[in-house]
């Protein structure tokens, strides 16, 4: 097998995989423009229409053991022998058996093949290998943005699953695929073009016969949607088939123990069971022969090498970015919504609790006894939080109990005002300030004229004057609602003053020492 870094120079010549995207240590993602360039923009290949095939799924669950044999296939696309000798090693992108992962991010093969269609024309067909979701050194987002990348780029998306097509393989092809179509702002139209669901070691074929009839059987049945289904399994089926033109599925044998268990297997045929050998004959053609090539389209438009390498940049730009959110686990978004809903109980006692203590048609309440109150209530609240079984663990938790707090604390603040707006006195606050004022300006205006300081008196009518239009704003802005940011500050001078004259007067009746 072949196992040439991207770094690399082609040796001898001869076409290998190239690493185009990689997932960095820090979970970021960097696309090797050079590399996808000197591929996408040969010569020969630029301006033709291209076919790029994808295969996806688990991690260690063979797909660049089966992208090798659709490369044998392609450089032998004119002989009905395309497998070749039975003691053949197998080579192409870089595959073994065992536990670890093998491929990372996405490998394209640096040769694009040129195939004639039925209709006459040529197509460009791109091979593409993807890091395997779900393993032990990714995150969820890795996954996510590996898989969904490679489908919006592809034309025909292989999704490799072994054994069976489980309730949580189209739970993560329903998620990998929203994150694609956010990606593309695609909420309407089907964004993608084939998946194929390809089932390895199928192990049923009394039920559904291995290959493409008993596939689509088999498919039909797993993603039909029933009237008794609860509606979460109908919303995954409908995604599903809202995403994809074309939907189509093979099973496939199991490739024999030798495969499974040798560690020094290299791919030759003769240790392959016979039956899988047979039904690969039929697989790889079925998903490569010419009049089977579905050539990419976006919004209906036929795309080129070179307008694949528009996209795959364009692409990689938003994936790079934070506009996206992150796709979560499971257990992480249940956690969240567990949490997010004790906040809500908790908030909800609090606000039903203070309504009748100082709700619309309660009297005002005195502020100690208000702020007593708040405090029993807000411990009350928080108890209903911390009581309710919530998933996640106390450390998760802890944030969405910060975050009560503070909500609370911001609640009574809205009570304090609300208890304000009630008190006679605090309404009248601001017009008897300004009527106290425009009095002790009259009658200093009178006394400093009387005396015959007219340049005080003449200050004091100026304030006594401004004291008056002021008032008439302030009436004004009450009586027509208009301007309310203006009699706010009037409220708050006149607040200001009030606090001065009181610091003022009891300074003054501080005893002497």
């Amino acid at each position: 097998m072949y196992d040439w870094s991207s770094e690399e120079e082609e040796p001898d010549g001869r076409a290998r995989p190239i690493q185009v995207l990689i997932v960095k240590d820090d979970h970021s993602f960097e696309l090797d423009e050079a590399a996808l360039t000197r591929i996408l923009l040969a010569e020969e290949v630029r301006d033709r229409e291209v076919v790029a095939i994808s295969v996806a799924g688990a991690f260690r669950k063979g797909k660049s053991f089966l992208m090798d044999f659709m490369l044998r296939y392609m450089y032998n696309l004119a002989s009905d022998n395309w497998l070749g000798d039975a003691e053949e090693p197998l080579t192409g992108f870089s595959w073994r058996g065992g536990s670890e992962r093998e491929t990372t991010g996405i490998q394209i093969w640096s040769e694009v093949f040129l195939v004639d269609k039925p209709d006459g024309s040529k197509v460009a067909v791109l091979l593409m290998d993807t890091q395997g979701t779900f393993d032990s050194q990714s995150t969820l987002r890795d996954s996510a943005t590996v898989f969904a990348l490679s489908t919006m780029i592809s034309s025909m998306q292989v999704y490799n699953i072994s054994q069976n097509v489980q309730e949580d393989d189209l739970q993560h092809l329903q998620l990998f695929t929203e994150y694609g179509r956010l990606a593309m702002e695609e909420t309407f139209l089907k964004p993608f073009q084939s998946m194929i669901f390809l089932v390895r070691d199928w192990s049923f074929p009394y039920e559904f016969s291995y290959g493409q009839d008993g596939g689509m059987k088999f498919l039909e049945k797993r993603l039909k949607v029933r009237e008794n289904q609860h509606e979460e399994l109908q919303n995954v089926r409908k995604h599903i088939h809202s995403c994809f033109t074309n939907i189509s599925c093979f099973l496939m044998p199991h490739p024999g123990l030798k495969v499974a268990t040798n560690p020094h297997f290299d791919g030759r045929l003769r240790e392959i069971d016979p039956e899988f050998i047979d039904h690969l004959r039929v697989l790889v053609p079925w998903l490569l022969s010419p009049c089977n090539l579905d050539v990419k389209e976006i919004n209906g438009s036929n795309i080129t090498c070179r307008g694949l390498l528009e996209y795959f940049k364009a692409y990689i730009k938003i994936y790079q970015g934070e506009e996206l959110p992150h796709p979560k686990s499971m257990l992480q978004a249940t956690a969240e919504a567990n949490n997010l809903a004790a906040v809500a109980a908790a908030k909800d006692l609090y606000n039903k609790k203070m309504e009748e203590v100082s709700g619309g048609d309660r009297p005002f309440l005195a502020p100690s006894e208000l702020q007593a109150r708040h405090s029993q209530i807000r411990e009350e609240a928080l108890a209903v939080f911390r009581n309710v079984k919530k998933m996640g663990g106390e450390e998760f938790s802890r944030r969405y109990l910060q975050q009560l707090e503070v909500e609370l604390d911001e609640l009574f603040v809205q009570y304090i005002k609300h208890n304000d707006s009630k008190n006679i006195f605090h309404a009248a606050r601001t017009p008897a300030t300004l009527f106290v004022v425009i009095f002790v300006m009259y009658v200093a205006a009178g006394v400093t004229g009387f005396v015959g300081v007219d340049v005080i008196a003449s200050v004091c009518n100026m304030i006594l004057g401004l004291a008056l239009i002021t008032l008439c704003t302030w009436a004004y802005i009450r009586y027509s609602g208009e301007y309310r940011e203006l009699g706010a500050v009037i409220d708050q001078i006149a607040g200001a003053l009030i606090l001065r004259t009181c610091l003022c007067v009891s300074h003054g009746h501080k005893p002497m020492d």
